[in-house]
């Protein structure tokens, strides 16, 4: 049954939400009474623009626009419909089934194209497809969300006894649900990653606040940061940049010295206008993520050193934090350790003599050396008690002399290729320990040949091979 048409609009009831756009007022009255038999709840209309309206007026589970419509054309329909942040599934039919037609419609995101005379039984096998897509696609942006928040839990914890950092903590609680940035310096592994990810949870924790993952940028330049607008193909629609991917969520810039000048003059741009703007594009959207950026450099040094622009860390620095490293709070080994350790899901207990141990170790590589340091020794543990034997912190051989005869260049040789293969090659964390830029670092790989090793070992005789 349907209802009277108002502005050219007639309805069925129940089903599938579909909406048909055809101008040909027999075929379209008569495929809706099928699909109406089918029970689809089906919305029937003329022309292109009054399609264009019915879309964005309620949301559609499926539509089928027929091309060759007054006022606007299927195809232009489609692309409109595309750019919506919940677009139906949308399937076109065309008279003229010519491939040119068919790759534009699918270049602009159709799920499907018809071509007439067409079957109604294949057109309602179609819609029914074209649905459990939908349902698929919303059941997995439902579970991508619920494992992005699990994820930020399962990270968030940021563990302390060390008074003047809880105080650091309890003063970020009024802010840290919101979208302020924040800036976070302290040296390798003191745990700028954990606050970051500290911070994210509580924001997706707050009331009303729709939970969006936790992106990280290693390797932050004007593409990657705003994402490019269109392509070579007239159909491409472009590739998101990494403030798109955090929306609603956080976007962690581990080291703001990797920043190239034109992404910081553009991420200082966006940080003061509140908008995002991808490159080459002309429609900006509201910026949701929050910035998070971390240093192992002072705002001063970031400034002198590395170019960063003033600008830039005064807008980074509307929340200003700084870790203090492991040795300075030694209170916090103890509750780490034994915190890591229960999350291997292991019974393995922390024996008062392995405590004692690493109380005593100065921690040079801070939180991350302490996690390395007790996964050697879980390895090596039996008995449920990880002890002091199972340490191998302090045991390691002093290491040669240096021949005085050795260059600076030779020096400066081994030692990046000693931190490229206890990376493993990771040239993003390589990076990190060296204390210098991805951007430096892929330069020194080429000056001094290095090339990725094929066996374990290798990397580190390129490395005693002058080439």
């Amino acid at each position: 049954m349907t209802t009277p048409m108002t502005d050219g609009v007639e309805r069925a009831s129940t089903g599938v939400r579909v909406l048909l756009a055809d101008d040909e007022p027999h075929l379209g009255y008569v495929l809706q009474q099928y699909l109406q038999s089918r029970g689809h709840d089906v919305t029937l209309v003329r022309d292109g623009l009054a399609a264009l309206e019915a879309l964005q007026r309620e949301p559609f589970d499926v539509a089928l626009l027929d091309v060759v419509m007054p006022e606007l054309d299927g195809l232009e329909v489609l692309r409109r419909a595309r750019e919506e942040s919940t677009p139906p599934e949308i399937l076109v039919i065309t008279g003229n089934g010519t491939v040119e037609t068919t790759l534009a419609a699918l270049g602009l995101g159709a799920y499907d194209v018809l071509s007439k005379p067409y079957r109604m039984a294949e057109i309602d096998a179609r819609i029914r497809r074209a649905w459990e897509k939908r349902l698929l696609v919303q059941r997995v942006a439902r579970l991508q969300r619920r494992v992005d928040v699990a994820a930020a839990h399962e990270d968030a914890s940021f563990i302390t006894a060390f008074a003047p950092l809880k105080a650091v903590l309890d003063a970020l609680a009024p802010v840290a649900t919101g979208a302020s940035p924040v800036f976070i310096t302290g040296e390798r592994g003191s745990g700028r990653r954990a606050l970051a990810r500290w911070l994210h949870a509580q924001r997706v924790q707050a009331p009303g606040d729709r939970p969006g993952p936790f992106v990280e940028l290693t390797r932050p330049t004007a593409a990657t940061l705003a994402g490019q607008e269109g392509g070579r193909a007239r159909t491409d629609a472009g590739a998101s940049g990494a403030l798109d991917a955090a929306a609603g969520g956080t976007l962690y810039i581990p080291e703001v010295a990797a920043l190239d000048p034109q992404a910081a003059a553009w991420l200082a741009g966006v940080l003061e206008s509140g908008l995002v703007r991808r490159l080459g594009g002309r429609q900006p959207v509201a910026l949701t993520a929050r910035v998070v950026a971390a240093s192992v450099h002072s705002a001063d040094v970031l400034t002198r050193e590395f170019a960063v622009p003033p600008a830039l860390l005064a807008r980074l620095r509307a929340v200003d934090v700084e870790l203090p490293p492991l040795r300075a709070r030694a209170i916090d080994i103890g509750p780490i350790a034994r915190a890591h350790l229960a999350r291997q899901a292991s019974d393995v207990r922390l024996g008062d003599d392995a405590l004692a141990v690493l109380e005593a170790h100065r921690w040079p590589g801070n939180v991350r050396e302490l996690v390395d340091v007790l996964d050697a020794a879980h390895a090596r543990t039996r008995a449920g008690v990880l002890d002091a034997a199972a340490l191998t912190i302090g045991t390691a051989s002093a290491p040669a002399p240096i021949d005085p005869r050795t260059s600076l260049a030779d020096l400066e040789r081994r030692h990046i290729a000693a931190v490229l293969e206890q990376a493993h090659w990771h040239q993003g964390r390589a990076a990190e320990l060296l204390g210098i830029s991805p951007k430096t670092l892929y330069r020194k790989i080429r000056e001094y040949g290095f090339r990725r090793p094929s066996g374990r070992g290798a990397f580190a005789e390129q490395a005693r091979t002058p080439s």
